[in-house]
């Protein structure tokens, strides 16, 4: 039987998860974790070319097979120059920000596998000296990379073994709290993995046997818009997307709820599928809202761009502060979990 011990075992993977580095591009670790992660649940799990997990389920009926899609990679950035005074100035992976961004603690990965720590900081960061400290527009020109290291030339930066196109990530600093509020940098996605696995281990638990052919694909590209076109296994016919629900205004979920999209700013999710995910969330009790999100797109609806003949659905536990520091709640977790089984009946 399902019940809130397979939320928090989402959360305990989740939480692995986000201490392993990985913005897109740079996501090797993190696609062997999940990989071993589902292996050892007993699922069959390959990486594919692109570098995502693919992972079967089974089912029984092969012929109107499901998609379920997340993704691990996450917002970054790469060092796009060296400074004179051996700072770096960076450009973001995906829809970084440096308004958010800004005296963050990151990991600067070099070629030759050393990583080195540092901050990202507004340039001339102390108030006490200047005095357009508050009017500064945050970007990345304004902003850049201090080194915890004795450098103040590029080449003592250089003698490092820092170069332009290095990876860097910003710390996630990741809390649960007694009230069961989950706060993290990059829930956006990787909740939605742990979500995904907390749902494989139920199955396993129980022995389910789902009455559909189910793979999983854990992409890596999604932040930049092109994780899902790829890597449908033959006879899937519908693809949701588990990914962060939206929390703000206009909105009506909250971090408590699941997140069930009618339309992003990609267009409206089918009609049939955000139908039934409601109908499973009314048949299982899942805290539940409808909404539309404003600036959102899915590794689904790339699927769709790239010309795969699907439905396609999007649900996620709600998220408030999206790309920022973000916070969901445990309960959201389990509501989700509840629409996953009540739409595969299981």
């Amino acid at each position: 039987m399902l019940n809130c011990a397979y939320a928090d075992y989402a959360w305990e993977m989740t939480s692995q998860l986000l201490a392993i580095d990985s913005p897109s591009g740079f996501t090797d670790r993190a696609s062997q974790w999940v990989k071993t992660a589902f292996e050892s649940l007993g699922y069959s799990a390959q990486i594919t070319a692109k570098g995502g997990v693919l992972v079967d389920l089974s089912g029984e009926k092969q012929d109107d097979g499901l998609l379920l899609a997340a993704h691990a990679d996450t917002l970054g950035a790469m060092v796009a120059e060296i400074k004179g005074n051996g700072r770096l100035r960076l450009t973001p992976l995906g829809g970084m920000s440096a308004n958010n961004g800004e005296s963050e603690n990151v990991r600067v990965y070099t070629r030759g596998g050393k990583v080195i720590e540092g901050t990202l900081q507004l340039c001339n960061a102390s108030v006490h000296v200047n005095g357009e400290y508050s009017t500064t527009t945050r970007n990345f020109d304004t902003t850049e990379v201090v080194l915890d290291e004795p450098v103040s030339s590029a080449d003592d930066t250089k003698k490092l073994d820092i170069q332009v196109g290095d990876i860097v990530c910003f710390d996630p600093r990741t809390r649960r709290t007694a009230s069961g509020y989950l706060k993290s940098r990059f829930l956006d996605d990787k909740l939605s993995v742990g979500i995904l696995l907390g749902f494989a281990k139920y199955l396993a638990d129980n022995k389910i046997t789902l009455p559909r052919r189910t793979w999983v694909h854990i992409t890596v590209y999604e932040e930049v818009g092109h994780g899902g076109s790829a890597s449908v296994p033959e006879g899937v016919t519908e693809a949701i997307s588990v990914d962060m629900g939206c929390v703000g205004n206009g909105l009506s979920c909250t971090e408590r709820q699941v997140s069930i999209c009618a339309k992003d700013s990609g267009g409206p999710y089918s009609y049939q599928v955000v139908g039934k995910l409601i109908d499973a969330a009314k048949k299982t009790g899942a805290d539940y809202a409808v909404d539309v999100y404003p600036h959102y797109g899915s590794d689904v609806e790339a699927t769709l761009r790239a010309g795969f003949d699907i439905r396609h659905g999007l649900i996620g536990a709600g998220v408030y502060a999206s790309h920022g520091y973000e916070r969901s709640h445990i309960d959201g977790v389990y509501n989700t979990l509840k629409v996953l089984c009540g739409y595969l009946g299981c």
